[in-house]
């Protein structure tokens, strides 16, 4: 159970005002204008959603280093955003920003080493990059560090070092690793088997709208049911 990307935004409603300035600092080179404006063209704030658009704005400031903007490129080409799919590219510039020390970055590369995705798979490397992102608190990280212990990937099975990795991610709300959490618990893997601590991380990640874990209580309570019917 992995997390979805996202991309490096700030929600906030932006003025017209706001747009112009921006336009006007953007043209004369400034790289973080440069990349406000992509992510604005990307999720349709203050202007029309426009994929070209967010992408050549990132462009511009990721010429420049802009390590967000390199991310968000990084998405775009994962997701296929007003691109086609390109995992390669995509392994560029997340590469471009994890070495200026971007977590999120270190963290979808990590992604695409654990997977094979644009690369050879190699788990010593997506270990390496998640280790980095872990350095600087990142949940998501410490959840995949989780999974690679759980599944014996790039290092021995572990499920004592599994659990404490889903645990670090769990105190900062972290979904994912509330979910798989809650299943070691569920399964008695190498802690023992309790479904009220499975049932209680599983509510916490199901209120935050996973899935999996909404999909995870639902079937805890099926089976509960079925058994009160048995024993009736």
């Amino acid at each position: 159970m992995k997390n979805k990307s996202k991309k490096h935004t700030k929600k906030n409603q932006i003025m017209k005002s706001q747009i112009v300035a921006l336009i006007r600092r953007a043209e004369q080179g400034d790289a973080e204008a440069q990349a406000i404006l992509g992510v604005l063209y990307d999720v349709g704030n203050g202007v029309p959603q426009d994929d070209t658009k967010a992408r050549q704005w990132y462009e511009k400031a990721a010429a420049q280093g802009h390590a967000a903007a390199q991310y968000n490129l990084g998405i775009t080409y994962a997701e296929g955003q007003g691109v086609p799919q390109d995992y390669a590219m995509a392994r560029k510039w997340y590469e471009k920003a994890a070495v200026q020390g971007f977590a999120e970055a270190q963290l979808k590369l990590g992604v695409l080493y654990l997977e094979g995705w644009g690369v050879p798979q190699d788990c010593a490397k997506a270990r390496k990059w998640f280790e980095r992102a872990v350095a600087q608190g990142n949940a998501s990280a410490q959840n995949n560090l989780g999974l690679m212990y759980a599944e014996g990937k790039g290092v021995r099975q572990d499920f004592k070092k599994a659990r404490q990795w889903y645990e670090k991610a769990a105190t900062q709300g972290n979904a994912c690793a509330l979910t798989n959490l809650g299943v070691m618990y569920y399964e008695g893997l190498g802690v023992p088997h309790n479904c009220g601590i499975a049932r209680q991380c599983w509510e916490e990640a199901a209120a935050q709208g996973y899935e999996l874990a909404q999909e995870a209580l639902t079937e805890l309570f099926e089976k509960m049911r079925r058994a009160r019917t048995r024993a009736a």
